[in-house]
Order: C-alpha cells, then structure tokens, then sequence
C-alpha cells in the first residue's frame, strides 16, 4: 500500500511538473512601440526569461548583448541596464530617448540559460521594434543575427486580428519549415487557456522559411522560431550540450476602436 501511494505521488508530481512545460521565451517589452508627437519621448525598456502566457518568470542575467539599430548605427546600451524583477525573477531595465524619427531595432543576446529538465543549454536572441514620429523607413531589415525573425508584416502599427509574417532566418539563410512557438503576455492575468494545448501555439514555417498566424486579440504577442546551434557548451562538470538557439521577436497589436 505504502508503495502505491508513493508511486502515486511521484506519477502526479511529474504529471503536475509536465503541464507547466511551456515555451520559454527571452522578452523584450518597451513601455510604448509607437512614439508620435506629443507622446513621452523617454520610453521604457524590460528584460525578462519567462513563461509569458503562464506569468511564470525565471532568473535573466545580464545580458551579453543589448543593442539599438537605427539610422545606419549600432549603439550598444548594456552598461545603461539596471536590475529589476518581473514575475518575481531578475530581470534588467532602461530608459531609452528617442530623438529623431526613425524604425528602432532593439535587441538582446543573453548569456546561455543552463535547463536541466530538458539537458540543453537555451540562447533567445530576442527583438522588438520601435517607430518614432511618423517615420517608418526599415522596418524589415535584417540585423544580421546568427538567428532572427526578419518581419514581413510591419511589427507595429497591427490591429488585433490582423496576420503577422516573418521569415526565419539562421546564419542568414532561411530556414525550411521552421517550428516558431506562440504566446500572448498575459500582464494583466485575464486571458485562460481552455487546455493547456492552448498556453503556447505552435505552427510550422513554409519551404521558404515564412510563417503567418492570426492574433486573436490585442496586446504583445511574441514569436520564438527554435533551431539547434552548430556547437555545443559546456556544463559547470565540463560535460558538452546542445544548445537551443530562438529567434524571438515581441509584436504589439493594438485595440480596434
């Protein structure tokens, strides 16, 4: 008897553990992705690692990359982070003034993500875009990521409702019928997955790397395309892992009124 009990316990704990396998997403989440005359010009920046449809957060370090592409320029921005928690987890933050219109690429690399559950190390080379008084010149340029969702659809100025499009690139070659995981940042706790097949959305890119999916509802929305590196690192015992390498670019869909 005792020993049904106990392997009922471990049965439910890994039954349990399993429902909460969601997709892990790097997250880049600016406070406005539209900036127009009369709006604050100082806009707000967040870093995290999470489960975002779940709000369940884990623990970012420092990033190893932060970096803004606008108007021809590489500005890098790492040193101006500052720690925060999001979800209850470190995470890092900046302030960020825009001063001339323009489409501004930001960007994150972090420092490789140790997941023992899945004996692989994780890197989301994690994007968003932000346009700034009118002018929305670039908004589809490739910043020349080893991995990167490259937008087809112009990631803002999106309607909830609306398709997004992007194409999945690897060392800047298009990758065929790329798998490129879904999830809504549940901020405000509302959206429930009716199952949870439901939490994180998965569909397949075509022959030519292009993925499109139909948001059903506004707010931030983000992209996680999922390849496996062309190397390996090594665990603090010096053993050699894969590493999963996501293209991860966070979109806003706006209220129709």
């Amino acid at each position: 008897m005792k020993r049904f009990i106990f392997m009922l316990v471990v049965v439910t704990f890994f039954f349990v553990a399993g429902g909460q396998a969601f997709g892990h997403f790097g997250m880049l989440i600016p406070s406005d992705n539209m900036v127009m005359q009369g709006d604050k010009k100082t806009i707000q920046l967040q870093m995290s690692f999470s489960h975002p449809m779940e709000m369940i957060g884990m623990e970012l370090a420092k990033p190893r990359v932060f970096t803004v592409v606008s108007n021809g320029r590489h500005d890098d921005l790492v040193n101006a982070l500052k720690p925060v928690h999001v979800m209850g987890h470190t995470a890092w933050a900046m302030e960020y003034r825009v001063k001339r219109p323009g489409v501004y690429h930001f960007y994150m690399e972090p420092q490789p993500y140790w997941e023992p559950a899945e004996d692989v190390f994780i890197i989301h080379f994690t994007k968003t875009v932000v346009a700034a008084f009118g002018d929305d010149e670039g908004w589809d340029d490739e910043i020349g990521l080893k991995t990167e969702i490259v937008p087809l659809s112009k990631p803002f100025g999106l309607y909830a409702g609306n398709v997004f499009q992007g194409i999945v690139k690897f060392n800047g070659q298009p990758v065929t019928y790329a798998a490129v995981e879904v999830e809504f940042y549940n901020q405000a706790k509302t959206a429930h997955a009716p199952t949870d097949y439901m939490v994180t959305q998965t569909i397949k890119a075509d022959g030519n790397g292009i993925f499109t999916y139909a948001v059903p509802r506004a707010g931030w929305w983000g992209f996680a395309a999922l390849n496996e590196a062309d190397f390996t690192l090594k665990t603090e015992s010096g053993e050699e892992k894969g590493v999963e390498l996501g293209a991860v670019i966070w979109v806003h869909f706006e209220h129709w009124k």
